[in-house]
């Protein structure tokens, strides 16, 4: 078979073409060497320059030696001209070729930075990694680029624009063109209202700060325009802010409902001022404490499991500690409710210096697995994982008590209890063991309530006393014995703590929400939700 000479002609010239173009391929991109010159000078005008050369080279390292650069790990040399820089671990690679070298020779000098400097460097690094494979390194970048606005940077935005397809970055990248737009000179007149409407529609602080930032020299046309959008952000962040302070108002709720719950039982059905229902929730943290210490020692790979694990030991064992109250003391003590006060008081005191005597008087680390890690923003608002799984785990810890008490034969009995406890008596119920397994329950649900708080609070000896009173207030405000009301009462006072605690502080706050429920109390003795029955009603 023969040849044709074109074909032959075009064969060897695709060979050459590939014989050329693999040696260049392979080569990475260096940085200048009029990089290192530069650095050599020891001056800020020169290390600016150098600054622009090492983010305009293309070269993979330069992200990290602008990073050395900022943190201080970039060193050089006079004579000859020679830079290095190291990374975290300390190894040292050459800022030109960016391969490892020796650890450096003596008369290296580290490379001064200002503040001006850093903003450079911020500068450079936002562009240098706005196409980085990394979500979150473009997200840092294009926030890197709106505090810096730098305007050569636009082109690559633009660029970056043109290929995000990750909701939260492509908004981070809106924001940074719009900031460049309306603080550069050469966008006409319907770009630069378009940005105004892209950072209204953002309406942050930092779309705020910019239109406030370029109303004093903005064209007397377009300023109205400016200030409308200004006032949009303005009403959209206040709206925001009430919506922060109801999540707020709405995570200490659950905080509170959590810890009263328990409470709303044994004093509803027993009429029991428990001063140690705090102490129950101080087991059922310290339950937590154990089980993740084993954890750790025993199955590092199962501590994402320690909660759920946590949860039913702490019901046990706190519910193990109130039965035995109840049968030890509280039972000869019934009718006689100061007594009852100051016995409790008494197992109180008894209980913390137990736990000092076993775990030490200081706190106690309690970790968070890695779903209750972290937080995410919808519309502005922040929701930490950890606030938002409490708030979860107390309304399903709410809905199984409440099955319990309407669909369980104890449930039954203890709402007869509580309407009539003579009448349930005549009718065979034994209301000393429903008494019994109230107060379990109660304390059972206050062990949990300390699983969830260990999340947020430090578990020391003292972690029960926190909340002991909120959870008292709680009860006598929603309603003694009811749930309901307890659920109301608990997200009510939670809700107003957030919103007083701006204009009077925390302390003078929680003063001025206990005035105004003792002033409620006058009014409505029995709570929101009154209970119905004739023992209450007498």
């Amino acid at each position: 078979m023969t040849v044709s000479p074109l074909r032959w002609l075009c064969a060897c010239g695709l060979w050459l073409i590939l014989a050329v173009a693999q040696p260049l391929q392979a080569q990475p991109a260096t940085i200048p060497a009029d990089a290192a010159t530069r650095l050599a000078e020891d001056g800020f005008s020169a290390t600016e320059a150098a600054i622009g050369l090492i983010a305009a080279s293309g070269a993979p390292h330069a992200v990290a030696a602008l990073e050395a650069m900022a943190d201080r790990r970039l060193l050089f040399w006079k004579d000859p001209a020679r830079a290095i820089w190291r990374d975290a671990a300390g190894a040292s690679f050459d800022l030109l070729t960016g391969e490892a070298v020796a650890s450096p020779p003596a008369g290296a000098s580290l490379v001064r930075v200002n503040n001006r400097l850093r903003g450079a460097i911020q500068a450079a690094l936002g562009t240098l990694t706005l196409l980085s494979p990394d979500p979150q390194r473009r997200l840092r970048a294009a926030e890197a680029v709106l505090r810096s606005r730098d305007q050569a940077a636009l082109a690559d935005v633009e660029t970056a624009l043109a290929r995000e397809t990750v909701a939260r970055v492509r908004v981070a990248l809106l924001e940074a063109r719009a900031a460049l737009i309306l603080t550069g000179t050469t966008a006409d007149r319907p770009t630069r209202e378009g940005a105004i409407a892209t950072l209204v529609d953002v309406a942050d602080t930092t779309a705020l700060t910019v239109l406030r930032q370029v109303l004093p020299t903005a064209d007397a046309t377009l300023k109205p325009v400016i200030e409308a959008g200004i006032a949009s952000i303005e009403r959209t962040m206040a709206i925001r802010d009430v919506a922060q302070t109801v999540w707020f108002g709405l995570s200490l709720g659950s905080v509170l409902l959590l810890a009263a719950i328990g409470l709303a039982i044994t004093f509803g059905v027993m009429g029991v001022i428990n001063m140690a229902h705090g102490e129950m929730v101080m087991i059922g943290a310290y339950v937590t404490f154990v089980v993740q210490e084993v954890i750790r020692t025993h199955a590092p790979h199962l501590f994402d499991w320690s909660l759920p694990i946590a949860i039913p030991l702490a019901f046990v064992c706190a519910g193990a500690v109130g039965i035995a109250i109840e049968r030890g003391i509280i039972r000869f003590l019934y009718g006689r409710p100061l007594e009852t006060l100051l016995a409790t008081f008494g197992v109180s005191l008894v209980l913390q210096q137990a736990i000092r005597t076993w775990f030490g008087p200081t706190n106690r680390e309690v970790g968070a697995p890695s779903y209750m890690s972290g937080f995410f923003e919808v519309w502005g608002l922040q929701i930490t994982y950890g606030r938002l799984w409490i708030l979860v785990f107390t309304l399903v810890v709410f809905a199984c008590l409440l099955l319990v008490l309407r669909a369980t034969p104890l449930g039954l009995q203890m709402r007869a209890v509580t309407q009539n406890r003579r009448m349930a008596s005549a009718m065979g119920i034994r209301t000393r063991f429903v008494d019994a397994m109230t107060f379990g329950l109660g304390s059972g649900i206050a062990g949990i309530a300390g699983v969830a708080l260990s999340q947020i609070d430090n578990v020391s000896p003292n972690l029960g006393q926190s909340y002991i009173i909120d959870s008292f207030m709680v009860v006598v405000f929603g309603g003694v014995g009811n749930l309901w009301g307890t659920l109301v009462a608990a997200f009510t006072l939670g809700i107003a703590n957030k919103v007083l605690e701006p204009f009077a502080g925390a302390v003078l706050g929680k003063i001025l929400i206990l005035i105004l429920l003792i002033l409620f109390i006058q009014k409505r003795p029995r709570g929101l939700f009154a209970l119905k029955g004739r023992a209450v009603e007498q």
